[in-house]
Order: C-alpha cells, then structure tokens, then sequence
C-alpha cells in the first residue's frame, strides 16, 4: 500500500527577496535602542529610584553638616550650588552603569553574538547603546531633580546649558561604558573601573565645592578634569555662575565624545571581546 504525502509547493526563487536595509538601518536602530531602555525599565527600584534616594541622602548629610553657609561670596546658598552637583553625578554614575552592566552581562551570559549577527553595523551599535545610556542617565538626573524640588530652591536661568551639558555628560558616559563593558571580563573589573576612575572624578570635579577656593597647583588640575567641565556647565544653568569658560567646555564635550565614538567604532569593528 503506497502512502502518498502532498508534498509542498516549490518556491519560486524570484520571490525570494532579501529585505533592503539601506544605509541606516533604522529598524534595528530602534529595535536595539527599545530593548536597552526596557532592559532598566524593568527594574526601575534599583535603576531609577535607588540613585534618587542615594542622591538624596547625600543632599542631607551635606545641607546639615554645612548648615546655612553661602557659598560663591555669599550669594548662593550651599544647598542650590550643591544640587545641580548631585544631578549631574546621577547622570554620569546611572549613564556608565547601564552601558557597562549591558555589554558585560552579554558576554557573561553567552548571548552577545546575538548583537553581532544582525544587520548593525559598529557605529549603530555604539549608536543604540550610548543613547539607551544617556536615556537612563537624563531620567535619573531628571528624577533627582524633581525629588530635591521639595527640599532646595531650584531655579533655572539658563536652558540650554542644562539640555546640553545634560545630554553630552549621559552620551560620554555612555561611550566611556561601552569600552569598560568591552574589556570587562567579569563585575571585578567594571568595579575597578566605577571605584578608581568614575567615582573620583565625579567627586574632585567641583560636585561638593567650587574649584576657586582650591591653592595650586590643584586649581590647575582641575582644570585638566573633564568632569568638572559637565559640572560647571551643568550648574551654570542654574545659578549663573560658571568657574570655568563656559565655551572650553562645550569644545571639550563635543571634542571627547568625538574621541570615544571613534575609539568605540573602531573596536567594535574589530570585534575585540566579542567575536572570540
């Protein structure tokens, strides 16, 4: 008895047609992207309201230890300089993690060819993480800030410093994570990278004081801190008062995010950590 099987139609290989994806592929761009900022979104307590609550209680422990001092001659008070300091340490702190944490979990876990066989060439990877990063880090900075509006004056006088100096401070930290997640091979070393260079800059770029009470020749440098630039931007957009030349640091932001989107570009080109 002979059992016959309908067997399935033969494909045309004309109507085969590979998917065009063009010079960008913006489908993967934001596919990417998408996945990154839900990746953090899921765990919003210890992506977003745990950085609050830590900047927060570094905002009292400071407002009670220096009581009602004025800084700048007199004429700011302690805890309004010192805010847009704690903002912006959230987006530097919250902009690494989330770029560093992705690519070093990836790799951990086995699954960063996954990022490595689609249609993404090293520019749009760099692309999708650095600004999922930066997205991160403005939510927390943002968050920070509207937690201190109950406790601080917090007054802007200038826009556009902050939107920038915000946006370029999360996009560096971001592109700087991206190389620590890459050359990370376990939570040790991104650690060491967190606790001897993130973390110190931060905290001796004019975060808790302003550098013009510094002798030399540690006012000079300071002036060699690309953190101190984010910061004095940052900060001069709300109380218009910058220790520092306002155009520098927009040069040096501009100029260092170049620098590592090119570093960046070119290691993810070569495949270094990831393909071996």
């Amino acid at each position: 008895m002979n059992l016959s099987v309908d067997e399935p139609p033969p494909v045309d290989p004309g109507h085969l047609q590979p998917r065009l994806v063009g010079v960008f592929n913006w489908r993967g761009i934001w596919t990417l992207y998408a996945k990154e900022v839900q990746r953090f979104l899921r765990i919003t307590m210890q992506s977003i309201v745990a950085p609050v609550v830590t900047t927060l209680l570094f905002l009292a422990v400071f407002s009670l230890a220096f009581g009602e001092r004025n800084v700048l001659g007199g004429e700011v008070p302690f805890e309004r300089f010192l805010a847009p300091g704690l903002i912006m340490m959230a987006i530097v702190q919250n902009s690494f993690a989330n770029s560093a944490s992705s690519l070093l979990l990836s790799k951990i876990q086995g699954n960063i060819v996954d990022l490595m066989m689609p249609p993404l060439g090293p520019g749009e990877l760099n692309f999708c993480f650095a600004f999922a990063a930066a997205t991160r880090g403005v939510l927390c900075g943002s968050a920070v800030a509207l937690g201190m509006v109950f406790f601080v004056d917090i007054s802007v006088t200038h826009v556009w410093p902050i939107i920038f100096h915000g946006a370029a401070a999360g996009l560096l930290l971001g592109q700087i994570g991206i190389t620590a997640g890459i050359w990370a091979n376990k939570f040790d070393h991104m650690a060491t990278v967190t606790n001897f260079v993130i973390t110190p800059l931060a905290f001796l770029s004019g975060t808790f004081y302003s550098i013009e009470r510094l002798p030399e020749p540690w006012f000079a440098l300071s002036q060699i801190n690309p953190f101190f630039y984010m910061i004095d931007g940052f900060r001069y957009g709300f109380i218009d008062h910058a220790d520092g030349a306002l155009a520098a640091g927009v040069g040096i932001m501009i100029g260092l995010n170049a620098v590592m989107w090119i570093s960046n570009y070119l290691i993810l080109r070569s495949g270094y950590k990831l393909k071996s």
